[in-house]
């Protein structure tokens, strides 16, 4: 079940009819039947396999050793983490990545002339499965560091695991923020619904009007076989816009729908195009990730305790793994070697504060330039095409294509314009939250105008056909 569908209206209707008139236990129960309902509608066997992985992260932390309790060996305390981490990696492995890792094994057998064989394998991905192993293995791991203590809860634990408007493309939750608001008691304010229904819109209107039909710019220029330069970086443009559009607009759908039951999830993406450097925009852009694999993955390597080679090694290292994470395919591994590159460039340029000042006008449209040539790497899959797409020159394209990649940047600078509209507020009003991030705007009246105005854009101005969530392939 996605977001955009009826289906998914009829579930949160009925779901709400009944949620405020019980107690939170029962409130619980009914969101995890709920949370499955919403997993298994497509095919029900997904909901054995998360509710097997929540069993196993369930068990892996209760037996872990309190921290105060005298442990013989250090494989006993470990004993458990390893599980998790095996529990985790062989379900990646086996659904994400062994139709990868024997294309790529049959790859290399031909290249050096040892003959050939074919992939029969036909895996099917389940949906979300990269999002709910990663919040399950970070809460063993705190576990572990003693940092949260392990649930006997399963009720709990397990809505912890599969809450439906985070389980399939995040926000990437941390048990200590989310697990507490599972256990206690929740309360409906009026401002809290509020900002529930003003974030679904925003989310609905980012996806439907802005997403879906820059998507199609994105889709036809990716899809001819010689665009010319202009066209090209129109098409790149318009992909870099499209996946934040797409994903940005899911978290903020997750976020409200979160809010109408009570809970709050992580804000994901804070204004990323106003990033003012590499490193800045991994903390504006789906900051649950980022910071995921900067505490479980950087920190546990070295982070930037071990002299500056190491720190660049250990930010190459990351920064690689979570391009994989994206997906089973060379291309990510490229996205997430070229950010990393970036951050570690920027560490190492000797800037002087005098020199930092004087550039400082020119950080965000530069940071924005190299963000979106990495969208090139994203978008094609093609380690091959990627080099003939950069191979591109300025010559390279006539008149007609240069007319028409003028005709396609307007467009997509008229569907993204509420994006920048966004943006700007939240940069001319450092000191207040964004209305669209918030829902707290200065009066009541502004509040139905703009609610008004994504609910008529998006029964107008969406396409008939609108397409899946970016996200949904990871």
């Amino acid at each position: 079940m996605t977001f955009q569908t009826l289906s998914f209206v009829a579930l949160l209707l009925a779901v709400l009819a009944l949620y405020w008139a019980l107690g939170r236990r029962e409130q619980n129960l009914l969101l995890l039947v709920a949370s499955y309902v919403f997993y298994g509608y497509v095919d029900p066997l997904l909901t054995v396999l998360l509710a097997g992985f929540t069993l196993a992260m369930y068990l892996s932390a209760l037996w872990i050793p309190h921290p105060g309790v005298a442990v013989t060996g250090k494989f006993r305390r470990r004993a458990p983490l390893l599980l998790a981490i095996a529990a985790t990696l062989s379900v990646l492995i086996a659904f994400k990545y062994l139709g990868f890792f024997v294309d790529s094994a049959s790859e290399f057998v031909d290249t050096i002339g040892l003959g050939t064989f074919s992939n029969t394998l036909n895996i099917i991905l389940p949906i979300g499965i990269s999002f709910y192993t990663l919040q399950a293995l970070g809460y063993v791991i705190d576990v572990h560091r003693g940092r949260v203590q392990a649930r006997r809860n399963l009720l709990d634990f397990a809505l912890f695991i599969s809450f439906f408007p985070q389980l399939v493309a995040g926000p990437i939750e941390r048990a200590s923020r989310l697990l507490p608001q599972f256990e206690n008691r929740r309360k409906a304010t009026p401002e809290l619904i509020q900002s529930g229904v003003m974030l679904l819109l925003w989310g609905f209107f980012k996806k439907l009007v802005i997403a879906d039909n820059v998507g199609v710019i994105a889709d036809n220029v990716f899809t001819t076989e010689s665009p010319g330069f202009a066209l090209l970086w129109v098409g790149v443009l318009a992909f870099g816009l499209q996946i934040f559009a797409d994903f940005s607009g899911y978290s903020d759908i997750a976020r409200g729908t979160a809010r109408l039951f009570g809970i709050n999830l992580s804000q994901n993406f804070r204004h990323p195009h106003m990033a003012r450097s590499p490193s800045d925009f991994w903390r504006r852009w789906h900051i649950s990730l980022s910071t995921w694999f900067r505490d479980y993955v950087y920190i546990p390597l070295g982070g930037s305790r071990k002299g500056e080679s190491r720190t660049g090694i250990n930010l190459m290292a990351t920064f690689l793994i979570s391009g994989l994470w994206h997906g089973a395919s060379w291309n990510f591994a490229l996205w997430g070697g070229y950010h990393g590159a970036l951050v570690v460039i920027q560490r190492l340029l000797p800037f002087s504060p005098g020199l930092k000042m004087a550039l400082r006008p020119l950080a965000v449209p530069v940071t924005f330039l190299l963000i979106t040539i990495g969208w090139l790497f994203f978008r094609e899959s093609s380690l091959s095409r990627i080099w003939d797409l950069l191979s591109v020159s300025p010559a390279d394209q006539t008149a007609e294509s240069v007319e028409l990649a003028a005709f396609l940047l307007v467009q997509v600078a008229l569907y993204s314009m509420p994006i920048w509209l966004h943006t700007a507020y939240g940069a001319l009003k450092p000191g207040v939250l964004p209305a669209l991030a918030s829902g707290r705007l200065s009066s009541q009246v502004q509040q139905m105008v703009l609610g008004a105005v994504f609910f008529t854009g998006i029964l107008v101005m969406r396409r008939s056909e609108g397409g899946e969530f970016i996200y949904f392939q990871f």
